[in-house]
């Protein structure tokens, strides 16, 4: 049951020449990368299992409504209301998709926000 040699160090759900993911095993007995048209016969894969798992961060559910003022990065930007230097962002797209998307600020001081149409 040894594989032949690939160009990729991956494991059994990916394909060992292009590094896609390999579809389920069909009908006719072959697994077949969709992508480079590497085949692999399926009962070279009798005996083995993929196992997955899903991991869930807490505190979720903002419905997105964008990330929480503590979660978002910090750029050089001074308050206007406080002058402390540093201010967290998140982006949206608020208006039509050929126009810019909206920067929102937050002072991590003093809660100040404001919002900038780029």
């Amino acid at each position: 049951m040894e594989l032949p040699q690939s160009r990729f160090g991956s494991r059994r759900e990916f394909c060992p020449e292009c590094g896609s993911v390999l579809p389920r095993p069909g009908p006719p007995g072959s697994l077949r990368c969709p992508r480079c048209s590497y085949s692999l016969p399926c009962s070279d894969l009798e005996g083995s299992s993929v196992h997955t798992s899903l991991q869930f961060q807490a505190g979720g559910g903002r419905g997105g409504a964008g990330p929480s003022p503590q979660e978002g990065p910090t750029v050089d930007r001074r308050c206007p209301r406080c002058a402390h230097e540093g201010m967290w962002f998140h982006t949206r797209q608020m208006r039509s998709a050929d126009e810019g998307q909206t920067v929102f600020y937050t002072c991590p001081q003093c809660r100040f926000q404001e919002k900038e149409d780029s």
